[in-house]
């Protein structure tokens, strides 16, 4: 069905009011992260995956559960560890015996992934193939078991939590799984009036839960109204540009990049980039997108999809860093 767009104005509106509700929701439970929950928020608009990096401790496992808590949606949580299998997370068949008769058929038992929001928790504890198990659920939204193609609820959200200082006993996500992700959210430590706050408000009795805000059909007509918002030709010009600087075979990339990294974005980051910017405006109300929102969530979608080099790590410039120069080099397209 053709979507109205005079009626665009007053669902941004109303899109605005129910993420204000969300953010307090959240709030009752996880205290600071404010640019990680408006981050993760802007995913949950745009309808990308999010994966959250940092050191233990951090209410990375909060934050998911209190977002599954204060959104009306199915809700699992997987630990990833070594010993998890691929039918662990997609469903396996088992073979059930019908009484009486004595007949027997395959019947396939769908895994905590046929669900609304998936939390993946420690995505980096588990091996490459049962890593792999999730990369079609993440881009097709489907899992093919023998041949059937098996629909996954709509809409459908993987949030992934990783430590990025423990190494031993993990295994580094590929290339192409961390692509799947639209954003890389890193989590830093808390301020110190913060981590008082913390400290005061997690250790009594009657902490209040997030209550539901918005259900799967607002959620997905919410989402549906981000996509109808208009978009002028420098931006997404602009949002061209930032992908095409980041790659160091490119002859008119800057020398900062042909330098520093062995490889850079793909199409699909400036897909997300401009995705993430309809997603910034529409969670202040504007209906105009400009090459601000671009620059506000250009760090969460581009630091990993560019691959530094040995020369970088040599002159200790890590992703964040050349993302960084990369914002300050490209200029607005004047298209």
């Amino acid at each position: 069905m053709q979507y109205d767009l005079e009626r665009l104005p007053g669902d941004l509106e109303r899109l605005g009011e129910s993420f204000a509700q969300l953010r307090a929701e959240i709030g009752k439970a996880v205290i600071g992260q404010q640019e990680v929950i408006e981050a993760v928020l802007a995913a949950l608009l745009a309808g990308g995956h999010c994966l959250l990096q940092g050191v233990p401790g951090l209410a990375k496992t909060l934050l998911v559960q209190s977002l599954g808590q204060a959104l009306d949606l199915d809700f699992r949580r997987v630990q990833f560890t070594p010993d998890l299998m691929p039918g662990d997370i997609t469903g396996s068949e088992i073979l059930d015996e019908e009484p009486g008769s004595g007949r027997r058929e395959l019947r396939f038992v769908p895994g905590p992934v046929f669900t609304n929001l998936l939390l993946a928790d420690e995505i980096n504890r588990t091996p490459p193939k049962t890593q792999a198990a999730l990369l079609e659920a993440m881009q097709e939204k489907q899992i093919s078991n023998h041949g059937m193609r098996l629909p996954l609820p709509r809409p459908f959200f993987v949030l992934a939590t990783q430590n990025p200082i423990e190494q031993e006993g993990t295994y580094p996500l590929p290339e192409a799984q961390l692509d799947r992700f639209m954003f890389l959210i890193r989590l830093t430590y808390p301020e110190r009036e913060q981590e008082i706050a913390i400290l005061r408000e997690t250790t009594g009795n009657g902490r209040p839960a997030p209550q539901p805000v918005l259900n799967a059909e607002q959620l997905i007509y919410l989402q549906r109204c981000v996509r109808e918002i208009p978009v002028s030709d420098h931006v997404i010009a602009y949002c061209a540009d930032l992908a095409r600087m980041s790659r160091p075979e490119n002859p008119e990339a800057p020398a900062f990049i042909r330098e520093n990294l062995s490889y850079g974005a793909g199409p699909r980051a400036g897909q997300y980039l401009l995705l993430a910017a309809r997603a910034a405006a529409a969670l202040e109300g504007r209906l105009n997108v400009s090459c601000a929102d671009v620059r506000r969530f250009a760090p969460e979608v581009l630091r990993h999809r560019i691959a530094c080099n040995f020369h970088a790590v040599g002159e200790n410039l890590t992703s964040d860093m050349i993302v960084e120069q990369l914002i300050g080099y490209v200029p607005e397209s004047a298209e």
